[in-house]
């Protein structure tokens, strides 16, 4: 293992921001789960969520325009996502927050209806047949979402891969959960619709797909009854 990472990983059990239980705390009865807002912002401002967080470009930006909100990125890689948490100390976000887990563990960490808000950014999109059940919008997954999310909370993904696109698309059809904003290419002139966040926040890896030529694409959803 590289110094820096070394460093990263001693680096952030010094920050307030940074949780990192063991997945037996988590499965056995994980303390923050229903207490996220009394125990660690102390206040009741809705929280949303960053899965997959990588270094934590959404959390931090989100964050700084939507004070009156509270951020969590969860990621597994705590190597990446240091960068987030020690952005957001330096730039005083008490509103961002950081937890390294197993996104597959998030409905043990988080009580029902405790979460108003899910973005997926850029996530591997699991293209092997035999990966189907990793994909983050997977119904399985959905269903976690589901336990976690407050009645019409919002979901949005954020990908360069066209194949996770149309499989999202396709499992929020046969569910029957309204996609409310759909884009194949978030940088079309013609994209009045979206959100100024989705173009105005990149992440390290769609500056990337963008130096590649990859078209970035967006779907906004809930999830029903």
């Amino acid at each position: 293992m590289g110094k820096n990472k070394l460093k990263r990983f001693a680096e952030n059990k010094t920050f307030d921001n940074v949780f990192q239980p063991k997945r037996d705390e988590m499965i056995c009865g994980f303390e923050l789960k229903g207490n996220w807002n009394k125990t660690v912002f102390k206040n009741n401002h809705p929280i949303v969520l960053e899965l997959g967080c990588g270094k934590g470009e959404y959390t931090v930006a989100l964050a700084e325009k939507y004070p009156e909100k509270n951020f969590i990125g969860i990621d597994i890689k705590g190597a990446r996502f240091w960068r987030g948490a020690k952005t957001a100390i330096e730039n005083n976000l008490p509103n961002a927050a950081f937890l390294r887990t197993q996104i597959e563990l998030v409905d043990y960490a988080f009580a029902e209806n405790e979460v108003s808000e899910i973005w997926i950014t850029f996530p591997d999109p699991q293209i092997k047949y035999r990966r189907t059940k990793h994909r983050l919008t997977h119904p399985e997954f959905l269903k976690k979402y589901k336990r976690i999310l407050k009645k019409n909370g919002l979901i949005h993904l954020k990908t360069d891969s066209e194949f996770l696109h149309g499989y999202t698309h396709g499992i929020l059809q046969l569910l029957g959960h309204p996609v409310l904003i759909s884009s194949h290419d978030v940088y079309h002139p013609d994209n009045r619709e979206l959100p100024e966040e989705i173009t105005s926040v990149q992440t390290f890896y769609e500056k990337r797909f963008l130096e590649e030529n990859k078209k970035i694409t967006y779907i906004r959803f809930k999830l029903n009854d």
